[in-house]
């Protein structure tokens, strides 16, 4: 491709709203350009970028014996109300509604639609397993798109389903799917950290995310010291302080503490430990059910986590008036001492074992102490594993470390969540009987992994592609093309690329100064560079993206070496 005629080239500046790397060095180098806000069109650049993504990711697919088909990007609102995802999910949904009237959403995941299509055919046990792929547009409501190609609302995805007749075969599929997709990241030229997450609207019991370390990235997860543990925030475990007094039950008190709210000034004031204090917070569920969380009060509680035990969408925390109708007291005094049977009350794992310890006495100024299960509380059926993970805490003898990075894939269990939902969902087992498919999903966003490429592997000159992406093999610049002869030894070069199959952006502009086009090929990050000059003479200057130093090698000897 001869650079003077690419549709796209670099610039100078980015826009002052792009705020990260990958945004700014794919603007400036003519990989994208904002169509609206969370809509990108890829440029030639950056479209030979994403069809080199998506080459590695179909041949690792196919590899695992996956099967690509395509979706309609339109689905049915129908197969979304038969799963109810038209509440859980309608934050993020798009609908359109065609000339006779029919409603469909825009596909933000096509979990619905690939159930649809193989309920439409009689499997039986010997059809399973299937797994079964696409790269589809996706569309995301998103209330606040950012981060370019990080967080948009319309992207292309690769979105694969599998189908099985247990749980057992699922799993081996899982397995096969988390190594499939940690070759995919690596021909990429990305690291991966596969995080424990939370399987939010998708359903299902659990999942994983493929994560690649970067300070620019939203997603937090904990890792153990030695790596062997990782997990999103939202659902990362860790080891509770345990109460190992052993102590008398002593009376309980309710002290009058006017207007000390705080776990920290509250032990101070009651001359206890802060791990003798406890939380209680109030929240209303989707249904319109009161909740009173409890945790050690040296925790914070996770919300997601609750939401999960609770299995509600959506949680906020209760409102004054309800606070008052339930505890009788303001704000910042609720306990879980005699609450109304209409309240359910989930108490974290960090609350067993205790004696003697402090919580909201419900009513308006005043705390309980000394409060012990069995004589001032029933003992709870169960306690949960409600708390939020901090960088620190203790985990298997290890403390947690906090970090951030870029989601770039996933793999979901499913399970029935949504052959049982949607109605014929079955195949025929041995016995030739219908039985649901056990499901499970993976996903891959491909704007977001060709932007994180750019996140970690950039420097202070620009982009420094991986070349198994790299949007071409060579970049060509010739210098003094004014002179006849340089510039039909540069085209003979050209040429020669082309014949031996080598993909060649050819800077061919006459009227650029050679900073200007070092500048570029620097910025646009293609893996190898090649100058063609009067001081090349009967060579030609080699030089790989991010070395300093250039050499000077004859043509055969290049195209036949490994650098090329």
């Amino acid at each position: 491709m001869r650079y003077s005629k690419l549709f796209g080239k670099t610039v100078k500046q980015a826009p002052s709203e792009a705020g990260n790397i990958s945004t700014k060095l794919l603007y400036q180098g003519g990989f994208i350009r904002e169509s609206t806000a969370g809509r990108y069109f890829m440029l030639p650049l950056g479209q030979k970028v994403q069809q080199k993504i998506i080459g590695i990711v179909k041949e690792e697919m196919d590899k695992a014996g996956a099967q690509e088909m395509l979706a309609p990007v339109l689905h049915p609102i129908e197969l979304w109300q038969e799963t109810n995802r038209t509440n859980t999910a309608g934050f993020e949904l798009t609908t359109v509604t065609d000339r006779r009237k029919a409603q469909f959403a825009l596909g933000g995941t096509a979990e619905e639609m690939f159930v649809d299509v193989v309920r439409k055919f009689q499997l039986s046990y010997k059809d399973l397993p299937i797994n079964l792929y696409q790269f589809s547009n996706k569309f995301r409501d998103e209330l606040r798109a950012r981060g370019g190609l990080l967080r948009v609302r319309e992207f292309i995805m690769k979105d694969a389903y599998s189908f099985h007749e247990s749980e057992a075969d699922f799993k081996k599929e899982y397995a096969k799917m988390r190594e499939t997709y940690l070759k995919i990241f690596a021909r990429c030229g990305l690291k991966t950290v596969v995080v424990e997450s939370d399987n939010g609207y998708i359903g299902g019991e659990y999942c994983h995310e493929f994560v690649v370390e970067a300070e620019s990235g939203e997603s937090k997860f904990l890792m153990n010291e030695d790596g062997s543990y990782a997990a999103h925030e939202d659902v990362a475990k860790f080891d509770r302080y345990i109460d190992s007094a052993l102590e008398d039950h002593k009376e309980r008190q309710d002290v009058l503490g006017k207007g000390i709210i705080g776990v920290a000034d509250l032990a101070k004031f009651l001359s206890i430990p802060v791990e003798k204090t406890t939380k209680t917070i109030l929240f209303e569920a989707d249904n319109g059910q009161v909740v009173a969380a409890a945790i050690n009060g040296i925790y914070d509680i996770n919300e997601t986590k609750l939401k999960n035990i609770l299995h509600t969408t959506t949680l906020k925390l209760a409102s004054p008036e309800v606070v008052r109708q339930v505890t009788g007291a303001e704000v910042g005094y609720a306990g879980i001492l005699n609450l109304p049977k209409s309240v359910k009350v989930v108490m974290d794992i960090s609350l067993e074992h205790r004696t003697n310890f402090e919580c909201g006495a419900n009513k308006t100024d005043y705390h309980s102490i000394n409060i012990n299960f069995g004589r001032d509380l029933p003992l709870p059926e169960k306690f949960y594993d409600i708390g939020l993970a901090k960088d620190g805490y203790p985990h298997q003898g290890q403390k947690l470390v906090a970090k951030k990075g870029i989601e770039v894939g996933n793999i979901f269990q499913l399970g029935f969540h949504y052959s049982k939902l949607m109605k014929r969902a079955n195949f025929i087992n041995t016995e030739g009987q219908e039985k649901p498919f056990y499901m499970g999903c993976y996903g891959i966003g491909l704007c977001r992994s060709l932007a994180t490429i750019v996140e970690v592997s950039a420097d202070n000159f620009g982009i420094l592609w991986p070349e198994a992406v790299a949007p071409y093999q060579v970049h060509l610049v010739g210098l003094d093309l004014k002179d006849e002869d340089i510039k039909k030894k540069v085209e003979n070069v050209y040429k020669t690329l082309l014949e031996k199959g080598i993909d060649v952006l050819f800077d061919d502009r006459e009227e650029v100064s050679a900073g200007a086009k070092f500048a570029d090929a620097d910025l646009i990050g293609i893996p190898h560079r090649l100058v063609v000059s009067k001081r090349s003479g009967e060579m030609v200057e080699y030089k790989k993206r991010g070395e300093k130093e250039s050499r000077n090698l004859q043509l055969t000897e290049l195209i036949s070496s490994l650098a090329i």
